[in-house]
């Protein structure tokens, strides 16, 4: 980082790459609303379709699949909102909504907002210890009745610990019924092969920043014949499903992240996941209890994501002190950073309270580097003890 810090918080946003700030730079010069009949603006409008065709051939999707929005967490509003409204709509019965207990806020919590203003029955599904889905689980809530289901949302994999969810066996599970699931593949793109034909799934959310595109820019797979309500009205300008004038070089550099990023995923894998093994090998022989979250085996977990528990100490406190030595990482997701409580996904997989607060997420990218790694494994071990002195002292003061 030019900063001459070390950045492991990938998972939270990702340094932009240099391609895509050349195509955004380049198109910010261009003249144009993508909406306009004239000239200019089918110049922008050229560009907007071209990116859409870029996004839509590096994840297997159809054109006509990508809506652009303005990140994830629009993205998920829209689908799992949308879908709800139009399943409602098209019968009343249709009120359950079948949630992951371990998914990220912008599900959460829109699923709380439809139980508390729209009359939805909302399932939390749980996870085992890893962080997984109990697919069992999942069945017998469908089973129970499924006409009466609007929805399913699990994310492709967990943005705390990284597990990777098994997206196939849901979507099998839902279509016997006929039900739609959408999937926050926000953190798997780029990471995981990820092919949205394949999957099945009637829609999908990506991120830019995440990838190294811009921030505020994003978009939701979704099935051509899948009906959704709009959250926003206006213009209509995505499929109707969609409105406000688009973001013509935002939009263009979201999907020259896509691209890059997805087409060298499998060799930045390999890297990461050997940075990742080294850091975790280094804090544990630093810290001996430290406590490794999520699923063991690499095939279940994404492999840049590295989520620990150091007994005794708080979590907020260890990310201070690391910050103090210039090392940025978090205690989970960033949306819910500065949020006294424990992590709702270590909750979900069974932890205790005390432990979950003990937790720390370490995640690579793009930039990673094996100094990185070095300096982390030689700053963990002084900064968990001091943690750990603090803790005790602020309990014998008490």
């Amino acid at each position: 980082m030019s900063s001459g810090r070390v950045y492991l918080d990938h998972a939270a946003t990702t340094p932009v790459l240099p391609e895509v700030i050349d195509v955004v730079a380049a198109l910010m010069r261009v003249l144009g609303n993508p909406s306009s009949l004239h000239g200019s603006g089918r110049a922008a409008r050229k560009a907007v379709e071209e990116a859409r065709e870029t996004v839509a051939a590096a994840l297997s999707a159809a054109p006509g699949d990508v809506v652009f929005t303005s990140g994830g967490t629009e993205a998920d509003n829209l689908a799992v909102k949308g879908l709800y409204w139009a399943r409602r709509a098209a019968d009343p019965r249709r009120n359950r909504v079948l949630v992951s207990a371990v998914e990220h806020h912008a599900v959460t919590d829109t699923a709380e907002w439809l139980a508390k203003s729209e009359g939805a029955q909302i399932e939390w599904l749980p996870v085992d210890a890893d962080g997984r889905l109990v697919i069992d689980e999942l069945h017998s809530a469908l089973a129970r009745d499924p006409e009466s289901v609007a929805l399913v949302s699990v994310m492709w994999a967990n943005n705390e610990v990284g597990a990777l969810q098994p997206i196939g066996e849901v979507v099998a599970a839902a279509s016997r019924h006929g039900i739609p699931v959408h999937s926050d593949a926000v953190q798997a793109v780029g990471s995981v092969a990820v092919d949205f034909a394949a999957s099945r799934l009637t829609a999908m959310t990506v991120s830019g920043h995440k990838l190294g595109g811009p921030m505020g820019s994003g978009a939701l797979l979704v099935r051509r014949d899948a009906d959704l309500v709009p959250v926003l009205h206006g213009g209509g300008q995505e499929r109707e499903i969609r409105s406000g004038t688009l973001d013509a070089p935002s939009i263009a550099g979201f999907a020259a992240a896509v691209s890059a990023t997805v087409s060298s995923r499998a060799e930045r894998a390999i890297q990461v996941g050997e940075l990742r093994e080294e850091l975790v090998r280094g804090v544990l022989d630093a810290v001996p209890d430290a406590v490794v979250n999520g699923p063991s085996d690499p095939r279940r977990r994404l492999p840049g994501i590295a989520h620990v528990s150091f007994p005794g100490c708080e979590g907020d406190a260890m990310m201070m002190l690391l910050d103090a030595r210039g090392i940025d990482c978090s205690t989970g997701a960033a949306c819910a950073a500065g949020v006294p409580e424990p992590s709702h996904v270590l909750l979900a997989m069974g932890a205790a309270p005390l432990l979950a607060r003990s937790s720390l997420r370490f995640s690579l990218g793009h930039s990673s580097s094996r100094a990185d790694v070095d300096a982390l494994v030689a700053a963990i071990g002084p900064v968990a003890e001091r943690a750990r002195a603090a803790g005790y002292m602020n309990v014998k003061g008490s």
